[in-house]
């Protein structure tokens, strides 16, 4: 297949990937523009516009807080600035709304595409911004978000995380999280178990009325990381009609050899623990997480790696329940892979597998837009706006 080829089948499918830091990453820096043209090289970022244009038709931008002290200050000061992102986000759209708009359902999706307009859906990842009040739900399905992240790194009060140094504190959902998830399918917002614990994806698949999503995981027979998730739970998602998102994260694509970094992480999310953030503490965070990813830095994976875990998935869920979400501006990508601009790449690979050109389409969109109608008719049918 000819470059040329290529890129006519790639642009032929709506592609969507369901998890980018963007927002929070790039939106917020002061003077970066989502409209112009940026280098991986030159900036590190891996999204904007321009690069989307005839790689990537629609993006999920991931609103993210860090997990931090839960009292009532530290709710306060994440509820605070998770509401400043989305409304940063909203007015970068609305800046450049002749190339993209915000999107709510799997229609908007569509119709943005045959309009060679680019469509940004909107998530949470981590429910901490919502503290312990059910009523942001609505607040924030009312700002635009479609599709809400459990947690991060540490448990909080809605679910367990697979990757607190504690262990688990609900043995899966809380009771107050159950209760987001009855919220969240009565407005028809998606729930996202990336980041969640076994105990608690097995609980969400359990209560949820919607199909569920991993917006970026990766697969723990290719690669035993605790962000993953087994065989048994593929299984079961897929049975309950969600959709595994593969994630371009190297820690989560690669087994690596136990250097010090799982205990460097684990001293470095104590930390946050007992922190109530502030835009001081928010710096000198960030400087601590740079140094341990310089003192241990990411495996030395390749495209290879993750289209193994999408082989993978594929071969346990089925094609029907498979998708991408990179995690790109969040340390997803690496050579091959490295932003929005090699997507092709992926789709060439599926081409040099057998996959059927239906089959690529579901992997690229067609599987998250139908878990976006689901959430919506479910929703319609309980008569929530």
């Amino acid at each position: 297949m000819t470059d040329a080829e290529l890129a006519a089948l790639h642009a032929s499918f709506f592609t969507i990937d369901t998890h980018i830091d963007t927002p929070t990453a790039c939106l917020m820096r002061e003077g970066w523009d989502f409209g112009v043209r940026h280098d991986y090289a030159a900036d590190g970022t891996q999204c904007d516009l321009l690069r989307m244009a005839g790689n990537a038709d629609a993006m999920v931008f991931a609103i993210y807080t860090t997990q931090a002290a839960r009292t009532p200050g530290g709710f306060a000061r994440a509820h605070e600035s998770a509401v400043k992102v989305f409304e940063r986000t909203h007015a970068v759209l609305a800046a450049n709304s002749k190339l993209c708009t915000l999107a709510l359902t799997a229609e908007d999706g569509l119709r943005l595409k045959a309009e060679n307009r680019r469509a940004i859906y909107l998530s949470i990842e981590n429910s901490y911004p919502l503290g312990l009040d059910l009523a942001n739900v609505a607040k924030f399905h009312g700002l635009g978000m479609r599709m809400l992240g459990l947690n991060h790194m540490l448990n909080n009060d809605v679910a367990d995380s697979s990757t607190d140094p504690r262990g688990a504190e609900w043995g899966g959902l809380s009771p107050f999280g159950r209760e987001i998830v009855t919220e969240c399918n009565r407005l028809g917002v998606i729930l996202d178990a990336s980041h969640a614990s076994d105990g608690a994806l097995w609980d969400l698949l359990q209560h949820s009325r919607t199909p569920v999503i991993l917006s970026h995981s990766d697969c723990r027979a290719v690669c035993d990381h605790p962000r993953n998730i087994g065989d048994e739970l593929i299984r079961a998602l897929a049975a309950q009609g969600g959709v595994l998102q593969m994630n371009a994260l190297p820690i989560a694509l690669l087994p690596t050899k136990e250097d010090g970094r799982t205990a460097a992480l684990a001293t470095f999310l104590m930390q946050l623990k007992d922190t109530e953030l502030t835009p001081e503490s928010r710096v000198e965070l960030a400087k601590e997480w740079r140094r341990i990813d310089e003192k241990y830095p990411n495996p030395p994976t390749t495209l290879d790696h993750f289209m193994e875990h999408l082989f993978h998935a594929v071969e346990v869920a089925g094609v029907d329940h498979v998708g991408i979400g990179c995690d790109f501006d969040g340390g997803g990508g690496m050579p091959g892979l490295r932003d929005v601009t090699d997507f092709p790449a992926i789709t060439r690979r599926m081409v040099e597998r057998g996959f059927s050109h239906a089959d690529i389409a579901k992997i690229w969109g067609g599987n998250t837009l139908r878990l976006y109608r689901a959430a919506a008719d479910f929703a319609v049918d309980r008569g929530a706006n």
